[in-house]
């Protein structure tokens, strides 16, 4: 296998891999929209990730987290999906969540 080869089946494989998980968080989001159960939930906390490119420039983002109880009683702490802007630690909010896995969220709008 030649050098242009292999570097085209990397390529291929990685945008493969990108295609899939951006389908994966797609129907999970509308997963949770269309059939996810109303919570009444606190933003618990924000993770912040910092990159820095090959040219030296920080990216900043943030993941943030929640706290809510489930309809079985169950508290869990679960990734905000789509936090309102300027959201921030203490705010309250509507969510939604799937009782099969309700460690992912999406804020009410």
């Amino acid at each position: 296998m030649s050098e242009n080869t292999l570097t085209y089946v990397i390529f291929g494989a990685f945008a493969l891999i990108m295609a899939v998980a951006v389908i994966i968080a797609f129907l999970r989001f509308y997963a949770i929209r269309n059939n996810g159960i109303e919570a009444n939930a606190v933003v618990s906390r924000v993770k912040e990730k910092q990159n820095t490119d090959s040219e030296g420039f920080t990216n900043t983002s943030y993941v943030y987290f929640v706290t809510f109880t489930t309809q079985s009683g169950q508290t869990v702490e679960a990734k905000l999906g789509n936090p309102p802007f300027r959201t921030q630690v203490g705010d309250k909010l509507r969510i939604k969540y799937l009782p099969n896995k309700p460690k992912f969220v999406i804020a009410v709008k």
